[in-house]
């Protein structure tokens, strides 16, 4: 009896023991990983090492200097409304039509608020289109050293969304012209503004895309894509580079919200610069024109019909018989595959080579008609006066 009691007794303390040495070891492994440092980094440590280092670049020279030439623009303009509370009701439009003399309208005042760069020391400022609207009558430019100045409208581009403000103050801090066609997609840069009339915002992100076009922002497009954040009130500011060079006027968001989603849009610094140089010398944007050309982009189906291998370039729809297009041989149904050299893939494209073609030029037109290739030579004129 006495042995099996100490038989007992000795198993217990056993596994008493036994269960010491065993959380001991557990808790001497829990205490090793926690403070001992690994041999090596995980693979997703070692992969985020160099986002990291991006990510903490230093801007803020550049945004110092770069923030002293972006202003906040805001356009009083007078948008005409009809004074029947029925008058957008579109029943109601469909029965009396458009016409205000029923009713009568009043002038109902609207303030459009965005940015501005300044691009000269005397004064000229850039900015959107839209900023300024169709029917302005005030505008005022308030400068990052609070002063609040009217501003003169120069001139506008809509098919760009280019304006061009003058005010009468000389010595400013300018943003200076870079070379858009230098930028590279994945390279850094700021976009500067004042978004929900926050003065001097800046936002950091990378080119996403060059080229862009068919986004219906304007007539004429070839938008840089970035991430950086541009939002309400951003229109018309700085998209600068690390350097601190103007590469980009920020026009417009592609978003289902309404707010920032990442995709954002800036007219390139080439092409703002030779509208705002049009505009100072001439008030308006002179462009090629080979007459009245309507395009459409051409689908498989008329492709196949048209003798095309392929749906690139941009089928004449309709032209009109005095057109310098028609007058040299262009004809409805003709597949524009070719402008002076250039390929043409999309409607777009040839608006655009339109547009930059010197005045007085000829140039050359490569035609698909009946699966047969064709250049024909047609004259450019000046766009101003045709519509």
């Amino acid at each position: 009896m006495i042995r099996r009691v100490l038989l007992s007794l000795v198993l217990v303390v056993a596994g008493f023991a036994a269960g010491l040495v065993v959380t001991g070891r557990m808790r001497t492994a829990a205490d090793s990983r926690a403070e001992a440092p690994p041999a090596s980094p995980a693979p997703d440590q070692r992969a985020a090492a160099p986002a990291t280092m991006a990510i903490g670049a230093d801007f803020t020279g550049v945004a110092a200097r770069a923030v002293k030439g972006v202003a906040n623009i805001s356009s009083l303009q007078v948008v005409r409304t009809r004074s029947s509370p029925l008058g957008n009701d579109p029943i109601f439009r469909y029965f009396f039509g458009d016409d205000d003399t029923m009713f009568g309208a009043r002038d109902r005042r609207s303030l459009s608020l965005g940015s501005g760069v300044i691009v000269s020391t005397d004064g000229y400022v850039v900015t959107n289109n839209h900023v300024v609207g169709e029917n302005m009558r005030e505008i005022t430019v308030a400068l990052p050293d609070k002063r609040e100045v009217h501003g003169k409208l120069v001139g506008t581009d809509p098919a760009t969304d280019i304006a061009l403000i003058k005010i009468n103050i000389t010595g400013l801090p300018v943003v200076q012209w870079g070379d858009s066609d230098q930028l590279k997609v994945g390279e850094w840069v700021l976009a500067i503004g004042s978004p929900y009339q926050l003065n001097q915002t800046v936002t950091a992100g990378i080119v996403s895309a060059t080229g862009r076009r068919g986004l219906g922002f304007a007539d004429y497009e070839d938008f840089i894509q970035t991430d950086a954040a541009i939002n309400r009130g951003n229109s018309g500011g700085a998209l600068i580079n690390a350097r601190g060079e103007l590469v980009g006027i920020n026009t417009g968001i592609f978003s289902e919200s309404g707010g920032y989603q990442g995709i954002g849009f800036a007219v390139p610094s080439k092409l703002a610069r030779h509208v705002v140089d049009e505009l100072k010398a001439y008030g308006a944007v002179r462009r090629g024109s080979i007459g009245n050309v309507s395009v459409e982009k051409l689908t498989p189906d008329m492709a196949e019909e048209l003798g095309a291998k392929n749906t690139n370039g941009a089928l004449v729809a309709r032209i009109g018989r005095t057109s310098e297009a028609y007058l040299a041989g262009i004809k409805p149904g003709d597949i524009v595959v070719g402008f002076n050299g250039q390929t043409v893939n999309e409607p777009s494209d040839l608006s655009r080579f339109v547009d930059d073609a010197k005045i007085g030029s000829t140039v050359t037109m490569t035609v698909i008609r009946d699966g047969r290739k064709l250049d024909i030579r047609v004259p450019v004129v000046s766009s101003a006066g045709r519509q």
